[in-house]
């Protein structure tokens, strides 16, 4: 493969192990590890940081590698996202792994070939190796282009992380503008969901940096590839993930991994089809409406708890 790899990484040690032995099959000759330091009150975390960074650097290929260790937590947003800064002003382009996102050899082919294609289309700023709908659309082509840029698995270039913003600036005249309703040809149930979301984010209320990677590639108009067949498996869902806590939800278990064939097929054209992104609304998101009516009895005292186990039953994100 020609393309770098950075590999985000923090307390994991069996999960990291496993995503590991994927890169070391696909060689890349440049592999950044970036590691999230031991928090404090986790006694035994400390131990277990180490082992995961001891893990990552097994490397015995031809490989340059360069580490960016953390000594204190910093968090998912920061550790992250300064990570993912960190390798883009070292690199043009590159392939992102965490530590629980265990890619197919195929993936890695793929996000080579398509780094180079759409190198220099700003119209196109991420390649996602991860398909949640796989069982209700499957495309002729092997990807298409989606408005969602989902991050199991991805890569991109720096002309389009340049534009990344951990505090969202940006959103409250973009949103007030009426960003989301221009996106979403004017579906009430998208605008909903999304505006509390970065809402929320951009007042500091979710830790995290992947809603900003979704704002920014919104808000500047670029679309994500998404491959005919989903391309890594999360192996994340345990109650010690930082949001992952629950069991996979059923559009995750019924995504089985499938390698796609080479040479790729590449869609005709560069846009995002409406009918396709509904379903990734309806299927990952949950935006349907009768999960509308559940929400919209939810401040109701006695039928909470009952709320509470549809929801769950019926896997609301």
């Amino acid at each position: 493969m020609r393309s770098a790899v950075l590999f985000l990484v923090f307390n994991r040690p069996d999960t990291t192990a496993q995503v590991f032995e994927a890169i070391r099959a696909a060689k890349p000759p440049r592999l950044y590890i970036a590691a999230d330091g031991p928090r404090l009150g986790k006694p035994d975390e400390g131990r277990r940081c180490a082992e995961v960074r001891e893990i990552a650097m097994r490397v015995n290929w031809p490989c340059e590698v360069r580490t960016l260790f953390r000594e204190r937590n910093l968090g998912c947003k920061m550790a992250v996202s300064e990570g993912i800064r960190w390798f883009f002003e070292a690199e043009e382009e590159g392939i992102i792994l965490e530590d629980d996102v265990l890619p197919l050899q195929s993936f890695f082919r793929y996000c080579d070939e398509l780094l180079e294609r759409y190198r220099k289309d700003e119209r196109v700023g991420l390649i996602s190796g991860c398909n949640l709908i796989m069982r209700q659309y499957t495309p002729q082509d092997s990807y298409f282009f989606s408005t969602y840029n989902h991050i199991w698995g991805w890569a991109s270039w720096r002309r389009a992380w340049k534009h990344y913003d951990t505090a969202m600036k940006d959103w409250p005249n973009w949103r007030d503008q009426g960003g989301l309703s221009k996106i979403s040809n004017g579906n009430a149930r998208f605008q909903r969901y999304w505006r509390m979301t970065f809402d929320k984010v951009f007042a500091g209320k979710i830790d995290t940096w992947d809603y900003q990677w979704t704002f920014t590639c919104w808000r500047y108009g670029m679309l994500s590839a998404l491959p005919a067949f989903n391309q890594t498996n999360n192996l994340g869902f345990c109650a010690e993930a930082t949001h992952t806590t629950a069991s996979a939800p059923r559009y995750v278990t019924e995504s089985t991994p499938r390698t796609l064939d080479f040479p790729l097929k590449h869609p005709a054209n560069i846009e995002a089809v409406g009918r396709r992104d509904r379903l990734i609304d309806r299927h990952v998101f949950g935006l349907t409406l009768a999960n509308d009516l559940l929400l919209g009895i939810r401040n109701i005292p006695i039928l909470g708890p009952a709320l509470s186990r549809i929801r769950h039953a019926i896997r609301v994100r």
